[in-house]
């Protein structure tokens, strides 16, 4: 939903799957997507007929760079807007976060 119109809209994500969890990234920083997903707490994801919804919890730092390490590895077009690189050290990688938010997704019934 948009924060301001409270209107549903899509946006094309890509889910990283971690140790049986699932995470959305903001690989492209600050997005608006981001900022919605923050006010409403939940996401709604489809692909095909499919749709499922999420509460969506923002990641702490130990949760989130091996997320944040895996979708630079895996999401290779994004790439040019991280500083770090799949091989960084930690502290690179969490030093991403500041841009890139990481939100684990809860299923909800």
């Amino acid at each position: 939903m948009g924060r301001r119109t409270g209107r549903p809209h899509s946006t094309p994500v890509d889910v990283i799957e971690l140790d049986g969890r699932r995470y959305l990234v903001a690989g492209y920083g600050p997005a608006g997507w981001v900022r919605n997903t923050r006010a409403a707490g939940e996401v709604t994801l489809s692909r095909g007929r499919r749709t499922d919804h999420f509460r969506a919890v923002e990641a702490d730092p130990e949760e989130a760079i091996p997320v944040l390490r895996k979708y630079i590895t895996l999401i290779r077009v994004t790439r040019a807007y991280f500083d770090a690189s799949p091989n960084s050290p930690e502290d690179a990688i969490a030093a991403e976060l500041q841009r890139h938010t990481v939100f684990r997704l809860v299923p909800t019934p």
